[in-house]
């Protein structure tokens, strides 16, 4: 029995008020007397007052809740990574069958060397800025001086970094645009995409549920292009692109919740657990392996306090 499941029920037993103590040494090894042997002690004394260092486990029929998974686990086993989850790895994308029977697995590896991935994509996600909230089109949905404000000292954080950025890539959503346009100023010559992929909506139904929002056929219209603006930008990099790339995204909250669940595997539904503030950058990292690190989760920390802001 592991000593993390052994804790779990001995934790268990002494909650439900009812143990019979086994004495498990885990510990510091009892006194020795003069002749060499343990010590010895009364059964009544042992019953009442076990041993220091010794673990105090419950009846084995002891009525008690199943262990947490946790405590299940074996130590070391963690979770489980799908290698291939962007449907890259260079085994995938090569045809196996297809064999020259002269070369045979000496061809094999060179194809493979052929489809590995060299580069690591560097992508920045960022949150559209604070908007004019009572525009009942998307067209009157625009900035507020606030969030004009907050998407200038956006750009002149991204330009600070000193990065070559590639592309910028951004929603349709007119809240997008504007931040984009202004963000844009700070780094000229960057070119510019929109997208209607990146558009906000309700990505997948949240786990816990909220009450208060439950647009069931919403999620059935708006997750699947979600999950198609994953699938299309968030993958490690081509092979044939030689250097690592620096890319922008200016999108919406949910969005970009989703797409950081669904990058580093965690279950998609805990997307709403999250919150972003308006103008921040999460960054995303994808190395040539497939492996996946999130550097930073909506920070804000280059914007003084008053311009802080989750609208």
């Amino acid at each position: 029995m592991s000593f993390r499941r052994a804790l779990a029920l001995a934790a268990c037993g002494l909650a439900g008020g009812s143990v019979l103590f086994s004495a498990v040494g885990v510990g510091k090894q009892p006194a020795r007397g003069a002749g060499g042997d343990a010590e010895t002690r009364s059964a009544g004394a042992a019953a009442a007052a076990p041993a220091p260092g010794l673990l105090l486990l419950p009846p084995a029929a002891a009525s008690c809740p199943a262990a947490p998974g946790w405590a299940e686990r074996a130590a070391g086993a963690g979770g489980y990574w799908d290698s291939n989850w962007d449907r890259r790895e260079p085994l995938a994308l090569i045809n196996r069958k297809k064999k020259n029977e002269e070369t045979g697995e000496e061809e094999l590896a060179s194809r493979l060397d052929h489809c590995k991935t060299k580069a690591t994509r560097h992508i920045f996600l960022i949150r559209h800025s604070q908007y004019n909230l009572d525009g009942r089109i998307d067209k009157d949905r625009t900035l507020t001086q606030l969030g004009r404000e907050q998407a200038e000292l956006t750009g002149r954080r991204l330009a600070s970094l000193g990065l070559k950025f590639d592309t910028i890539i951004h929603s349709s959503m007119t809240r997008a645009m504007e931040t984009t346009d202004i963000i844009s100023k700070h780094l000229p010559g960057v070119k510019k995409i929109s997208t209607d992929l990146l558009r906000e909506g309700a990505p997948i139904e949240p786990v816990p549920p909220v009450s208060h929002w439950k647009p069931e056929a919403v999620y059935y219209e708006d997750g699947a292009r979600i999950e198609a603006a994953f699938r299309n930008y968030i993958h490690r990099a081509d092979a044939k692109q030689e250097e690592d790339s620096y890319e922008i995204f200016v999108c919406h909250a949910n969005v970009i919740r989703y797409i950081v669940c669904r990058a580093l595997q965690f279950p998609p539904e805990g997307w709403l657990r999250m919150s972003l503030n308006n103008g921040s950058i999460t960054h995303l990292v994808i190395r040539p392996s497939g492996r996946v690190a999130l550097r930073t989760l909506g920070d804000t920390g280059f914007m003084p306090p008053d311009k802080i802001t989750r609208t």
